[in-house]
């Protein structure tokens, strides 16, 4: 586990080996939402990503009554 220090601004320096695991690139947007007792960064993707992600999904389901 990695451990960062907090600025007197407030900011955080997210460390080397998670941004190049994550491969993350300065400008990016990062969501930040605080959950319980942590806090979560989630990475903000432009909607042309999202194209094909659930490609191949079952769609052989049962639906409910009137619902089509």
């Amino acid at each position: 586990m990695t451990t960062v220090t907090l600025s007197p601004k407030f900011q955080v320096v997210i460390p080397k080996e998670i941004r190049e695991e994550m491969e993350l690139k300065p400008g990016q947007k990062l969501q930040i939402i605080a959950l319980d007792e942590r806090i979560e960064f989630i990475i903000v993707k432009k909607i042309e990503d999202a194209r094909g992600f659930i490609k191949g999904i079952n769609t052989d389901v049962e639906r409910e009554e009137g619902r089509l």
